[in-house]
């Protein structure tokens, strides 16, 4: 739409009288199809990480382009916004340990030495998880030699890694909806004991590392109950968990703020810092209301399921950057609770929510737009912050 128009109209006073509801209800419309999403740009902003640097880490997940460094304008957003950094895939076990002899660290090095150099906390995802597992584990048929080789990665990729990776993912996606045991290849060979031994095997071989069971869906009342009863077990048996991983694979909808913040507050009363890991929010439909991040699902295409695929409109763009605005307002209420926040991927562009859980979409869940440019969403949360520093200096 033009938004402003330069003719000369010559029209009388009966004519305006007549026409001046009609011209006020198409100003409106104007001003607000101009609205632009990127209102808050003249916030006075460093970057993400300065923000909240006395609030909780800011972190992202790298993919291998920005892990090389091939991707040079990635990797400069990345250095700029975000002081924490996770590798989305490097570190799990099919790609660092493809074979039971031997470990392919060539990646993870490039990963930790990246955080190292620029003093960021280093996440490392992920020990145990039943997906992206190297195909040596299901060759394993003896109960004992299964849980011998278990233990051998974990602690071989723990002492590898032994003083630069300061948190880990020990054990990624280990729960049903319902809060019971996923019938795991692990719970299969193992029993349920894997879960106390993954935090035993990784807290013995780097005690100073924080250590995290990380899933999705964990502000579904019943799975969140069975991850509390979970950690419990494992507690009481004298083994430390320093942390909840609550996975923000969410929606401009779901799930709702009273759950998210319901759910940091139970988790923290375990005495565990709470992380939001794998934070993107879909605005696209959700075909049969999936929640989370069920990774062996997908679907097929439909243009019914992937409607901006000419860009996101200002109206969802609004709606997206509100979403987050009212997700960081919880984060920054339980602070004290949080330890960390983390995007699941730099950009638009690069977000898994594209091939997820339909292939061949095109999605905006992030922060930064397809050209690494913020989008309103960032500047929402940076105005948020903003205004919650002034408040907290008010009172």
């Amino acid at each position: 739409m033009t938004c402003i128009a330069n003719k000369k109209t010559i029209v009388t006073p009966s004519i305006l009288r007549l026409l001046f509801p009609i011209l006020f209800i198409i100003v409106l419309v104007s001003l607000e199809s101009c609205s632009n999403p990127n209102e808050h740009k003249s916030l006075e902003v460093e970057s993400l990480k300065d923000a909240f640097e006395k609030d909780f880490y800011i972190g992202v997940a790298l993919n291998g382009g920005i892990i090389d460094q091939s991707d040079s304008t990635s990797l400069n957003v990345v250095k700029k916004e975000f002081n924490s950094i996770t590798a989305e895939n490097i570190m799990k076990s099919a790609i660092i340990h493809p074979k039971l002899d031997s470990f392919n660290f060539e990646m993870a090095d490039k990963f930790v030495a990246l955080g190292k150099t620029n003093d960021m906390h280093i996440h490392g995802h992920t020990l145990i998880w039943h997906s992206q597992l190297s195909p040596w584990f299901q060759d394993i048929e003896d109960s004992l030699e299964f849980k011998s080789a278990t233990e051998n990665h974990i602690k071989d990729l723990a002492l590898h890694f032994k003083g630069i990776v300061n948190s880990w993912d020990v054990v990624n996606e280990a729960l049903n909806e319902d809060g019971t045991l996923r019938n795991s290849i692990f719970l299969k060979k193992m029993g349920a004991d894997y879960l106390s031994l993954a935090f035993k095997w990784t807290s013995e071989i780097d005690p100073d590392a924080k250590l995290y069971y990380n899933d999705y869906n964990m502000t579904n009342p019943e799975k969140r109950q069975g991850a509390i009863r979970m950690v419990k077990k494992i507690q009481e048996q004298g083994i430390k968990v320093d942390g909840i991983g609550m996975q923000g694979h969410w929606h401009l909808n779901s799930p709702s703020l009273e759950e998210i913040e319901q759910s940091i507050l139970e988790y923290s009363k375990l005495g565990v810092q709470v992380a939001i890991t794998e934070l993107d929010i879909s605005v696209l439909p959700n075909p049969w209301d999936l929640e989370g991040a069920e990774i062996s699902q997908n679907f097929e295409n439909s243009e019914k399921m992937n409607p901006y695929t000419k860009g996101l409109p200002d109206s969802v763009q609004i709606q997206l950057a509100n979403r987050y605005k009212d997700i960081f307002n919880i984060f920054l209420k339980h602070k004290d609770k949080i330890s960390r926040v983390t995007f699941w991927g730099l950009g638009d562009g690069q977000s898994w929510l594209n091939g997820f859980p339909i292939r061949g979409r095109t999605n905006y869940p992030l922060l930064f737009d397809r050209n690494l440019k913020p989008k309103a969403a960032y500047y929402s949360i940076i105005g948020l912050k903003e205004k919650f520093d002034q408040l907290q200096t008010t009172n």
